[in-house]
């Protein structure tokens, strides 16, 4: 009879057990995932970086996963010029749209104005007054 244990301070070869084998059944049902990731970061003046995107591409779907604009960047559209480099990245790598998530304390009115539209959301995510929101885009070939 299988056992069960918690483990607070499991290892990444714990990890590995419960991933390798998901990612072969993934590999077996739907093909090779064809990860890539992608970063467009924002530099300030010195060079260093201060935010940008990231994001990764993964049957043929790009997530972003953060997307960071300093206040001393805000004011310039750089949030959505993050976002356009990404979707034209996205459309060149033949990915059929784009999705993320984001706070409601964040920006889902920012990724709206951008074209993306809500799909679900996670009520009481992080706290009872917040929710947690997925937003996606389709993406014309």
């Amino acid at each position: 009879m299988p056992t069960m244990d918690i483990k607070l301070d499991a290892t990444e070869e714990d990890r590995l057990a419960i991933l390798n084998p998901l990612v072969a059944y993934n590999r077996n049902s739907a093909g090779e995932n064809k990860y890539k990731p992608l970063a467009i970061l924002l530099r300030d003046d010195d060079g260093k970086v201060q935010g940008g995107l990231w994001a990764k591409y993964s049957y043929n779907w790009l997530f972003v996963e953060l997307l960071f604009v300093p206040d001393f960047m805000r004011g310039r559209q750089l949030g959505s010029k993050l976002l356009a480099q990404a979707e034209k990245w996205a459309q060149e790598q033949g990915c059929v749209g784009i999705w993320l998530d984001t706070f409601s304390f964040q920006a889902p009115g920012f990724y709206e104005k951008q074209g993306y539209a809500v799909f679900g959301i996670l009520e009481n995510y992080p706290d009872e007054a917040h929710e947690r929101v997925f937003l996606r885009k389709l993406l014309q070939s």
